[in-house]
């Protein structure tokens, strides 16, 4: 622990953090006061619509890059965050956004790590997006924060085939997504097979698909579902195949979203070349157990 007394420059090892360079200043981390931030998803493509909630808590920060638990690709501006265990929700938080508010203003930043010491409440931001709410010299500041729904990204939505991949065994992750996904499914013999998440933020299919070129569907956590054609087994490399995007059917409504004081509205998520996909066919459902933060699980698609 972080002893209070301590004089500056001659701390013990932040207690929060091992793998990362991480600065805080003054006592141990106290949370202000925690509401629930649950991100809520499934293993499939039927969408469980997150609860979309505000929190306030404390901020910290550490060197990073912009890759991470998520597998994202690293950045050369890195405005990103790490989550707690609660909140991460064992990858189901990859990919979506923040709006953070501090001391100094807001910024809006992507989930792309996990913080495993990092209980409820408590996020660390990148120094990049640290630096924007709050002085760096402080190291710890309060904060609130709520999740986006919807938000702007930077392009068309991206699928990168993991190394190891093959027509025997088929990880793919997903970028440029906006909200969080609930599932992802690939076509198979005429019909769709869920994919498996993985903590990392990959997607499997065990058997493989074969050699492809493939077809995946992705489902947000706000419905919306995204067909992209012509995926590739091309290892290693981040594709921008064709997409084909519909908003959420009237059975999933789109989440109100929390907002925090000065940060920007709701904007859509645009899509490259998107046409309407009619499509009422809901994918088969397989379950997977998200915590609630602070406590509690709640199952979805069961």
């Amino acid at each position: 622990m972080v002893e209070a007394d301590a004089p500056r420059g001659h701390r013990a090892a932040p207690w929060w953090r091992s793998r990362r360079a991480l600065v805080g200043a003054g006592a141990g981390i106290v949370v202000a006061g925690v509401a629930t931030v649950a991100l809520v998803a499934q293993a499939s493509g039927a969408a469980c619509a997150a609860t979309v909630g505000s929190a306030a808590g404390q901020a910290t920060y550490y060197a990073a890059d912009g890759g991470g638990n998520c597998s994202f690709d690293k950045v050369a501006e890195p405005l990103v965050v790490a989550l707690g265990n609660a909140e991460y929700q064992g990858g189901a938080a990859c990919g979506g956004y923040l709006d953070v508010k501090g001391p100094k203003g807001s910024v809006r930043v992507k989930i792309t790590d996990r913080c495993p010491e990092c209980a409820a409440g408590h996020i660390d931001l990148s120094r990049q997006a640290f630096a924007r709410i709050g002085a760096i010299d402080d190291g710890i500041i309060k904060v609130s924060y709520s999740q986006v729904a919807n938000p702007a990204v930077p392009g068309a939505m991206t699928v990168r085939v993991k190394e190891g991949s093959s027509r025997y065994w088929l990880a793919l992750r997903f970028d440029n997504t906006g909200n969080p996904l609930a599932g992802a499914e690939i076509q198979s013999g005429g019909s769709f097979k869920a994919l498996a998440r993985t903590d990392y933020n990959y997607w499997i299919a065990e058997s493989g698909a074969g050699n492809g070129p493939f077809t995946v569907r992705v489902t947000d956590t706000a419905g919306r579902r995204t067909t992209l054609n012509g995926v590739t087994l091309s290892v290693g490399t981040v594709q921008k195949p064709g997409a084909q995007a519909a908003t959420a059917s009237p059975a999933t409504p789109k989440p109100s979203r929390a907002t925090v004081t000065g940060s920007a509205g709701p904007t859509e998520l645009p899509v490259a070349a998107a046409s309407a996909e009619a499509s009422s066919a809901r994918p088969e459902a397989t379950s997977l157990q998200a915590e609630r933060s602070p406590g509690g699980l709640q199952r979805c698609g069961s």
